[in-house]
């Protein structure tokens, strides 16, 4: 029997944080040990090109990147890795989804209007084409369930769309599928606790996976604590929730007791919570820096991790271009 088919990716936009991991990473490592399913994860590359970036820059965050998921438990052995440009079926697909996908249904996508706040002097055509090319990245798999927050449905709900287009003009053949939804930890900004984490903000509003432990200390000492009005402030309860994701049970239940008692010292909290996330980490930072001190052995894990993508993507297009008729 099959087993359900994951598709996810990331792009390459530089060292991955702690809201990064609680928010996918960790999620992907534990889908993929569970042994249930059948995961392709890649270094989305592609999507990056609607991104003000150097050339150098991306090749060297698409290299960072794939280090990153290998160090963070994903097993090369277990999940097929790869570089999204490493499969030119993606874009080859995402064009025929062009062709079946009415404009009215892309414009009226928030996340477009997100994304075009934030690149306000590169609005360009792939912003609001990207979302066909992630329903290509996870068609061409023929993936049935993508893990997803809540904030990413209607991407996916659009990728149900154009599997269903493509299927009543051509007949059927994408599978219909399903986001797979996680609880994931709301993680914050440390300097503005209102908003979420995101290292557009600057490297003072997150903490990296990569970052040693005198940074991570030296981060979480300027972190917001304090707020107006009473109730808990919001930057008390994401380094508490912080606390329970990286420390020990114990330690974060002495911290609510705390500070529902009105005797926590944030100082104390701070600390703890800097140790606890410096611990949890040191295994990443070894092999991530192992990784990254050999190129080679990177390369090879991608390029292997291409192949085996790329078996199912050809077969996947050459089935494609018969059914709509260019071979």
């Amino acid at each position: 029997m099959t087993k359900p088919i994951i598709v996810s990716g990331m792009q390459p936009t530089g060292n991955l944080h702690i809201g990064n991991y609680l928010g996918a990473l960790k999620n992907w490592v534990d889908l993929q040990n569970s042994g249930q399913y059948q995961l392709y994860l890649f270094v989305a590359d592609l999507h990056s090109l609607t991104l003000t970036m150097t050339p150098e820059t991306r090749r060297e965050n698409v290299r960072l990147l794939a280090a990153e998921y290998i160090a963070a438990g994903i097993d090369p052995a277990k999940t097929t890795v790869f570089v999204q440009s490493h499969v030119p079926e993606h874009s080859e697909l995402a064009w025929i989804f062009n062709c079946v996908t009415p404009v009215s249904e892309l414009e009226r996508m928030t996340q477009f209007k997100d994304k075009a706040a934030r690149e306000d002097k590169n609005i360009n055509a792939g912003l609001l084409t990207y979302p066909i090319l992630q329903a290509a990245d996870i068609l061409l798999y023929h993936g049935t369930l993508v893990p997803v927050g809540q904030d990413q449905v209607q991407h996916l709900e659009l990728t149900r769309d154009i599997a269903r287009w493509f299927n009543n003009k051509f007949g059927d053949y994408f599978p219909t599928i399903k986001p797979l939804l996680t609880k994931i930890p709301k993680v914050m900004s440390l300097l503005e606790p209102a908003k979420k984490m995101s290292k557009s903000k600057g490297a003072g509003h997150i903490i990296a996976l990569a970052d040693e432990p005198e940074i991570i200390i030296n981060k979480l000492k300027k972190a917001v604590t304090a707020s107006a009005g009473g109730g808990q402030a919001p930057g008390v309860e994401n380094l508490l929730s912080l606390l329970q994701q990286f420390g020990a049970t114990e330690t974060h239940q002495k911290f609510i007791k705390a500070e529902q008692a009105g005797t926590i010292r944030y100082g104390d909290l701070k600390q703890e919570l800097a140790a606890a996330i410096a611990h949890y980490f040191a295994d990443f930072r070894q092999k991530r820096q192992d990784l990254l001190a050999n190129p080679k052995k990177l390369e090879k894990i991608l390029m292997a991790g291409a192949q085996q993508a790329g078996v199912v993507a050809r077969a996947t297009m050459s089935e494609v271009k018969k059914i709509v008729g260019i071979r």
